[in-house]
């Protein structure tokens, strides 16, 4: 069975208990309130290959991806910030309603994770949609006593009621600072760690509640939504490692405190993508979009292939380059199981096939499984009806579309000129069984670079 990093745990483990042949798993989705770039995309690739390995294992996935359309403020880096909602001040700069921008940037973002082949997932809530549900989990919390409603109607977290809070990022609350903001340590707060469930305003996007008129913390969203969809026992929950504080050790806080027990078994986050040695972000003007990779003539595919050459957890320096390279091995790739196809089927190759899904159960071992793929393409032992079915079968979790080329038409390549003519004239020499001439044409075809190659139902051309 397969085997992640969990981040809390700090090793490597199962992540289906044993006996299960169900599993559960939460995913942070996106904020919609701009494109995202491929660096964001790798996060969704890690849930789509979790899903995928343990599916070809019998394994029934559930998976619920959040969507966050209010919530989420442009300063969110720090614990408790008080500022500007990312959809609010994109929407106005954009000149539209921040609904219309919130869909228009929800479906952008489904049609990315379509183009790599990113399976939806079954349940994917809108923040905007599910406020009822973050109001009572809200009132559990304050009737528990982790959570208190401050002078002006703001609700925060108690972070001192939760003793494990660091366990995650190893963020210990005696070590944490306050944060430094113009209007300096936010009085509303019994400690300065604490963060808000609920904040108070009557800007756009805000909702009446018992305590005051206001809108959701960021970190509560997720809690009340995997909870709702998913239960108080979830298996695995993945996200980007940026997400691992504050974000999942908030989130991890207000979950369990609300029902007495840890509710994410196992948490993996994937490491970031840096461009051209950047780090990938708007600010830096590093940013790659999946229409710059269709813009530039590349298959979409050739970004789910190149972040598979790198495994999960490892930092990624992605380049045109290697997405050029990942496009040319995609396309041979391709064409090689198209030739495979014409061949007669074989069992596939037991040895190549076990070490790539032994590699793939060791913590995705995306770079190891395709090593494997390499050499057995190369390998002259395997019948070529063995390598189809072989590369057929993993194409179900590396999801490449290998097969996308079987059945399709060559594309024309232009002959040399006088081929053309020379071609004409050698299979009427053929047709009156001339052979000496049609040797002889063969030959002058030759010169110009075009094999003949003659077949029951006629000459073929291949240009050498």
């Amino acid at each position: 069975m397969l085997r992640l990093y969990d981040t809390r745990n700090r090793q490597v483990e199962p992540i289906v208990q044993t006996g299960s042949r169900s599993l559960r798993m939460y995913t942070c989705g996106p904020t919609v309130y701009r494109y995202a770039h491929v660096g964001n995309l790798r996060s969704y690739l890690l849930s789509d290959l979790i899903r995928r390995v343990c599916e070809r294992q019998g394994v029934r996935v559930v998976v619920c991806q959040n969507i966050t359309d209010v919530g989420h403020l442009v300063d969110d880096a720090e614990i408790d910030p008080t500022g500007e909602d990312k959809v609010l001040a994109q929407a106005r700069a954009e000149g539209r309603s921040a609904q219309d921008l919130a869909r228009f940037y929800e479906d952008a973002f489904r049609a990315d994770t379509a183009a790599l082949n990113v399976r939806p997932p079954e349940h994917t809530p809108r923040a905007t949609e599910t406020i009822d549900l973050m109001i009572e989990l809200i009132a559990k919390l304050i009737e528990k006593g982790h959570a208190y409603v401050g002078p002006d109607g703001s609700v925060f977290f108690d972070a001192t009621s939760f003793p494990s809070y660091g366990e995650i990022s190893g963020n210990r609350l005696d070590q944490l600072k306050p944060g430094h903001r113009v209007e300096g340590v936010d009085t509303r707060k019994r400690f300065h760690a604490d963060w808000a469930l609920w904040k108070h305003s009557h800007r756009d996007l805000t909702w009446e509640t018992p305590w005051t008129r206001g809108f959701p913390g960021w970190h509560v969203e997720c809690s009340a939504m995997s909870l709702r969809f998913l239960g108080e026992h979830i298996d695995v929950h993945t996200g980007g490692i940026d997400l691992r504080f504050p974000h999942h050790e908030d989130e991890r806080a207000q979950s369990n405190a609300a029902v007495g027990h840890d509710v994410v078994a196992h948490w993996v986050h994937g490491e970031h993508l840096l461009f051209e040695g950047r780090k990938m972000a708007k600010s830096s003007g590093n940013v790659v979009l999946m229409s710059d990779v269709t813009a530039a003539g590349l298959d979409p595919l050739a970004v789910r292939l190149a972040l598979l050459e790198h495994r999960y957890r490892h930092q990624l320096n992605l380049t045109w380059d290697t997405l050029r390279a990942a496009d040319r091995t995609l396309r041979r790739w391709r064409a090689r199981v198209a030739e495979w196809a014409e061949s007669p089927s074989r069992p596939m190759s037991a040895g190549h096939v076990e070490r790539a899904q032994a590699a793939l159960d060791d913590d995705l071992d995306t770079p190891l499984a395709l090593r494997v793929l390499r050499e057995l393409e190369r390998d002259d032992a395997e019948p070529p009806g063995a390598k189809f079915e072989a590369f057929l079968h993993l194409d179900h979790i590396l999801a490449l579309d290998l097969s996308s080329d079987i059945g399709r038409a060559p594309a024309t390549v232009p002959l040399p000129g006088g081929a053309a003519d020379l071609l004409q004239q050698r299979a009427r020499a053929r047709e009156t069984a001339d052979w000496p001439t049609a040797d002889r044409l063969r030959d002058e075809l030759a010169a110009l670079g075009v094999k003949v190659t003659d077949t029951p139902q006629g000459q073929t051309t291949t240009l050498t």
